[in-house]
């Protein structure tokens, strides 16, 4: 039992690049005369670079309370609980997948903010009803929670690009399951597979990491959104195996980022 409950807990990239091309056009003193003259060199100054946002700016980007979806609870994790979701993973190419998992920031980044949007799928019992099925009620509505770990991370330059395709083509390169170590605790898991469609943002991609056994179907959904140098993490879980996806919070959570 407490193997499941371990296991139930646990599921809760690359560096910035800053490519600057620089060209130059010459002209040849010794030119013929009758030659074409070159074109002038042009003197607009080359485009900045985007610059990731701050811890302090995304804290302002996080969904809050009154913009969370109906029926949700939003509150932020205390330092000591993400610290404890600190992760590792037997396979180096599966590092996104598992510092998706744990809210840990992909790649360089220049800032993050993270919070938990937790809702449930169950419905409260009649208050008339028995103390028993008051009781299965409640149960039932602990099994149909569905937690949402929402993590934002910015980046310089092409960062969150990179950082999206690493975790990308982690995603296909964990297709066959690696091993998650986390908070001293070694969670199995057998496979990685594409999760539900995602149309948000720029680019988005989620994938199922199934982490069943003996005891029970489980699994988590994680999917990552890319809104312009800024990458939006969703760590999905509940406790009836697949998490369905929070359309509502992701599409809320998006279009916050502008």
């Amino acid at each position: 039992m407490r193997s499941t409950l371990v296991r139930r807990s646990v599921i809760t990239a690359s560096a910035v690049s800053l490519a600057l091309v620089v060209t130059a056009c010459g002209s040849s003193e010794d030119k013929k005369q009758d030659a074409k003259p070159s074109a002038p060199a042009s003197s607009a100054p080359a485009a900045a670079a985007a610059k990731g946002k701050t811890d302090a700016e995304l804290a302002s980007l996080l969904l809050t309370q009154a913009e969370a979806p109906k029926d949700t609870l939003v509150k932020a994790p205390t330092a000591a609980q993400v610290a404890a979701l600190a992760a590792t993973s037997d396979k180096a190419e599966c590092k996104p997948i598992v510092q998706a998992s744990s809210m840990a920031p992909q790649g360089t980044s220049t800032g993050v903010g993270r919070t938990n949007v937790g809702g449930t799928s169950g419905k409260p019992a009649d208050p008339n009803a028995s103390e028993a099925d008051k009781l299965k009620a409640g149960l039932e509505m602990l099994t149909g929670v569905t937690g949402t770990a929402v993590t934002l991370t910015s980046y310089d330059g092409k960062g969150a690009e990179e950082a999206f395709a690493a975790f990308k083509t982690a995603g296909t390169a964990c297709a066959g399951g690696y091993t998650m170590t986390q908070d001293g605790e070694t969670v199995k898991v057998n496979k990685v597979t594409p999760g539900d469609a995602v149309t948000a943002g720029d680019e988005a991609v989620s994938f199922i990491a199934d982490f069943s056994d003996a005891e029970a179907s489980m699994a988590g959904q994680l999917i990552v959104v890319r809104k312009g140098n800024t990458l939006a993490t969703f760590s999905v879980q509940n406790l009836s195996g697949k998490p369905e996806l929070p359309k509502a919070v992701i599409d809320a959570q998006v279009k916050k980022l502008g």
